[in-house]
């Protein structure tokens, strides 16, 4: 645990607390605890690594790249910020060579380690961040005319994929004429895949777990029917649920996930293509004849493509031209969907209500007045049938 202390008004704040370093985010909150720092190089900050730096609860973040470049209105570094944790930015290469559960000191911008000066960077503040994001939306007419490059290339390198579904592989899992639900582990995944648990058990959609989007699926107690993606941030454990794994590879048939899988046994097929591993989830589900494609935790607007840092992020935009006849979105699912009552639950509910209105009555003396002229009128009922059909009572009647 960190201590953070402040020696009075007049003097600057002094946080000193176990580092945890790595170079990629999303491996760093894998082993970060609350009350530590984490130590990254993240050029701009994305929304989803900041929230899963949030939910960590850290007392800092020390970036050794700048967290708000002005490529784009980046939203990650805002997140921090406004969840009252300490974010030190630009600190150069230096400080990833710092040794891990070691701990280090925090003076405004400076960073101490065994008493000694490791990096100065930039202690950011909301107002800062907020003048990085003007000079950012300033400089977005050139990063949308480079997207815009990026997604005509891609055109041309994958038009026979895009247009014609050349080079998805056989799979043994059936799409035809279902819904297909594709998680990814992107913005509020947690959220969106908790509200559609009624349209997931009345619907029983196709499950697909895009890398990490496999564990979201099992955290909620369900099984992936499939896994896609390059197996770089999906555990053991969704690999051995049964699901049928599909390695996204590279265009040459290059696919470094097939590694980890062949040491553990598990049987694969791999799909080569240009893109991210959750464009090639939704160009299979379409290309196998799902009737309706539920994403869930993909990238959906201009500037998430842009919040994902690379240029491939052009093919999940054509990659939503062509399967968009298809392709809703989980929220609009989850806003839009209710439940279902068939004939057989109303009539159920009905029955139930009446039952319950006649055990009330039971009860009480004017209930108990009721039954009885009821009883009354239905014995002379009985008695107007039986002699009509010339029946002495207690005949039994057929």
């Amino acid at each position: 645990m960190g201590i953070l202390k402040k020696q009075s008004s007049a003097e600057p704040e002094i946080m000193r607390a176990k580092i945890r370093v790595d170079k990629r985010t999303k491996d760093l909150t894998k082993r970060l605890h609350e009350g530590e720092i984490a130590v990254i190089n993240h050029k701009d900050i994305d929304r989803v690594a900041a929230e899963a730096l949030v939910a960590k609860k850290p007392y800092a973040v020390l970036n050794a790249a700048q967290s708000t470049s002005g490529r784009y209105p980046n939203s990650g570094p805002s997140i921090i910020l406004n969840a009252g944790i300490h974010l030190v930015d630009n600190l150069g290469d230096k400080i990833m060579k710092l040794r891990e559960n070691s701990y280090v000191t925090i003076e405004e911008g400076d960073i101490y380690a065994d008493g000694k000066h490791v990096a100065t960077g930039i202690m950011q503040t909301i107002e800062l961040n907020k003048k990085d994001l003007e000079a950012a939306r300033e400089d977005l007419g050139e990063q949308i005319e480079a997207f815009a490059q990026n997604t005509l290339e891609y055109m041309r390198r994958e038009k026979s994929l895009l247009l014609d579904g050349v080079g998805v592989p056989r799979v043994n899992t059936v799409f035809e004429g279902r819904h297909t639900l594709i998680v990814v582990r992107g913005y509020h995944y947690k959220e969106d895949l908790d509200s559609l648990k009624p349209y997931i058990r009345e619907y029983r959609p196709i499950l697909v777990g895009v890398d990490g989007g496999a564990d979201a699926i099992l955290e909620e107690g369900l099984v992936p029917d499939m896994i896609i993606g390059d197996m770089d941030s999906v555990t053991d454990k969704a690999l051995r649920c049964g699901a049928e794994i599909v390695v996204h590879a590279y265009r040459d048939g290059n696919a470094p996930g097939t590694e980890r899988l062949d040491e553990l046994g598990v049987d694969y097929v791999t799909f080569p293509a240009v893109g991210t591993s959750e464009d090639i989830a939704m160009l299979m589900a379409d290309d196998k004849g799902a009737e309706l494609i539920v994403a869930l935790g993909t990238h959906a607007t201009l500037v998430e493509f842009l919040d994902k840092g690379r240029a491939g992020m052009a093919s999940t935009f054509l990659t939503r031209l062509r399967v968009g006849g298809r392709l809703v979105d989980a929220k609009g699912v989850s806003q839009l969907y209710r439940a279902r009552v068939s004939t057989t639950q109303a009539f159920m509910f009905v029955l139930v209500g009446i039952t319950a209105v006649m055990v009330a009555l039971s009860v009480t003396p004017v209930g108990n007045a009721l039954f009885g002229l009821f009883h009354i009128y239905f014995n002379d009922f009985l008695d107007f049938w039986r002699n009509l059909f010339g029946l002495s009572p207690g005949t039994p009647t057929r």
